[in-house]
């Protein structure tokens, strides 16, 4: 996604290194002042296999997201190893679980100083980010889950792990990267009709040789394949699910769905998107802004087409304060 070209100029972020007990050391970016997270929306962001942090820091920059960005807080948290020109590994270090890296992450908030946040996943990320929420209801407001899958190994993703090659540690074996980019662009491998495929993967790989550590890259991934089961059935948190009907996981979303708390739930399946953060970012900011005026959030910023209203006397400021009260996540009898 190139669109940081056209809009304004980067946020300054500020980074953090948070020393957790499974995870080792977590590299952890802030976009927006901490100080004032009583008066915006904090989002708690995790990438997806083969990038780090910069692929939601350039949906953040989209044009699209000016209003929202202007009025939140983003803390993106780069998974173990996966920092920009990070050196590999060491050798005794036991990369963690999905379900590990998950729990760690209220070290993170907590090292911050941060009450709540709107959960904000990809892929990977996303199941992540799931069964944070899943061990720790009470520190989100909601989430938003791109491309969460819940089953431990689709027919495919065994199919796939047949042909991974794990030996030579310095480098991305070609099946690796073939499966990396299967995961992230498998519907445009398969369209023939789309112009770019060939720009966008080549500028993929470029970015997984020339940024990250390829060895650091093998573990996420392979941390990954061998998830366990994940279930949205006892979630306490408003959750967004969203995928491309291109998408090479639409079908492992949807089931996901079926089998989630539908009061807590929702799915939104985007015409002709497969990777809909990078093929639609600006329908991806409006079903966020739709999501977090649900949970009393980014109260002031309009939806397109409709005009700002707000009480006479209100400060910008109070109208996006969250309401908190009504934002209880205790449970019901």
């Amino acid at each position: 996604m190139n669109s940081r070209k056209n809009s304004e100029a980067p946020i300054p972020e500020r980074k953090y290194i948070v020393n957790t007990q499974s995870c080792g050391e977590i590299h952890v970016f802030v976009q927006g002042d901490l100080t004032q997270q009583d008066k915006r929306a904090v989002f708690l962001t995790v990438h997806d296999l083969g990038s780090n942090h910069h692929s939601f820091d350039d949906f953040v920059h989209h044009p699209s997201m000016c209003e929202i960005r202007e009025r939140s807080v983003f803390i993106h948290v780069d998974a173990p190893g996966h920092e920009t020109n990070a050196p590999a590994l060491a050798e005794n270090f036991q990369y963690p679980s999905l379900q590990a890296f998950g729990e760690e992450l209220v070290t993170v908030l907590d090292f911050l100083h941060v009450k709540y946040v709107i959960g904000f996943g990809d892929g990977a990320g996303a199941n992540v980010l799931a069964r944070f929420a899943l061990e720790n209801p009470t520190r989100l407001l909601g989430l938003i889950l791109i491309n969460c899958t819940g089953s431990a190994a689709s027919v495919l993703d065994s199919f796939k792990n047949k042909y991974f090659s794990w030996s030579g540690k310095q480098q991305v074996g070609q099946s690796t990267e073939d499966f990396l980019i299967y995961h992230r662009y498998g519907h445009q491998l398969l369209a023939d009709t789309s112009p770019d495929k060939e720009n966008v993967i080549e500028e993929f790989r470029e970015k997984l040789h020339g940024l990250l550590n390829p060895s650091n890259v093998k573990q996420y991934v392979s941390a990954f394949l061998s998830r366990k089961d994940l279930s949205l059935k006892h979630l306490k948190v408003d959750t967004l699910l969203l995928t491309g009907l291109l998408s090479p996981y639409a079908n492992e979303v949807d089931k996901l769905f079926q089998e989630a708390n539908k009061e807590k739930t929702t799915i939104l399946k985007v015409e002709r998107a497969g990777h809909v953060l990078n093929d639609t970012p600006a329908k991806i900011a409006q079903s966020l802004l739709l999501f977090c005026k649900g949970q009393g959030l980014l109260s002031s910023v309009a939806m397109p087409g409709i005009d700002r209203r707000m009480s006479r006397g209100m400060s910008m400021e109070e109208y996006d304060k969250p309401n908190i009260r009504r934002l209880s996540l205790t449970t019901s009898s």
